[in-house]
């Protein structure tokens, strides 16, 4: 079992200070973590933090550039300038060179950055499979040319049940939570593309969704699923139930 994020904002954070709970929680979970980061897209958090959201991208990378070099064991000046001094992290992450690391990323210039980085990206679970297909080929496309192409992750929103009324409600209860977060103004989709659920979450009897789960690994060549499973309008032993179908699968 491993232990993940989705969407770590390194542009608001303290770079060497995340470099080390990073390693600390590395070191606890004895190499199990995957660190998806994010840049941040709400300009309230931004303000929160004072900082400029247009610098973020330059952030990000600046960021993700000393924390890889703090991993290395790498002494870091920091300090005002003039009285700078040489700081090193402690303990060092059990995973080297570093912990595994996703990049979240939504739009063209995200995917672009990710892929230039050379690492996976991570979608929204509301992209389509028809948009997620289009991303994968602007990621392949800003990859360092010869490098081998990442792993492929993917969020859906996953729920198992046999029994078809379950699962229609299910469905109703997902399109309508969608349409809310669309219309919150989170501009990652468009309302007309969430009409149907079968293009963004994976939902019915277990052959349904290890077929469904196929398409993905088909399409975009899938490596990864991370499964939402708190689903609206579902009994939490029904969430149990389906958690627990999911872990079978491919029994």
């Amino acid at each position: 079992m491993r232990l993940g994020t989705t969407s770590y904002l390194l542009p608001v954070r303290n770079a060497f200070q995340a470099a080390e709970e990073v390693a600390v929680l590395d070191r606890l979970s004895n190499g199990r973590v995957i660190l998806g980061l994010g840049r941040g897209f709400r300009p309230a958090l931004f303000a929160a933090f004072g900082v400029d959201p247009r610098t973020k991208r330059q952030r990000f990378v600046e960021s993700l550039d000393l924390m890889k070099r703090a991993w290395a064991g790498e002494a870091i000046e920091v300090g005002e300038p003039g009285a700078r001094q040489p700081v090193r992290i402690a303990p060092l992450p059990v995973q080297q060179p570093h912990p595994e690391l996703w990049v979240a990323a939504f739009g063209p210039l995200a995917l672009k950055q990710a892929g230039e980085l050379g690492l996976p990206y991570l979608s929204s679970p509301l992209e389509t499979i028809g948009r997620l297909t289009r991303n994968h080929e602007l990621h392949r496309e800003a990859l360092p040319r010869g490098a081998l192409r990442p792993i492929v992750p993917v969020m859906r929103t996953v729920f198992i049940s046999e029994d078809r009324a379950t699962c229609d409600r299910v469905r109703s209860a997902l399109t309508a939570q969608a349409l809310r977060m669309a219309r919150a103004g989170t501009r990652l989709v468009q309302e007309e593309e969430l009409a149907d659920t079968e293009n963004w979450a994976v939902v019915g009897g277990r052959d349904r969704v290890r077929a469904g789960l196929d398409r993905y690994r088909e399409r975009i060549g899938m490596t990864h699923v991370i499964a939402r499973c708190g689903v609206p309008d579902a009994a939490p032993w029904e969430v149990e139930e389906s958690i627990r179908a999911l872990a079978r699968i491919d029994a």
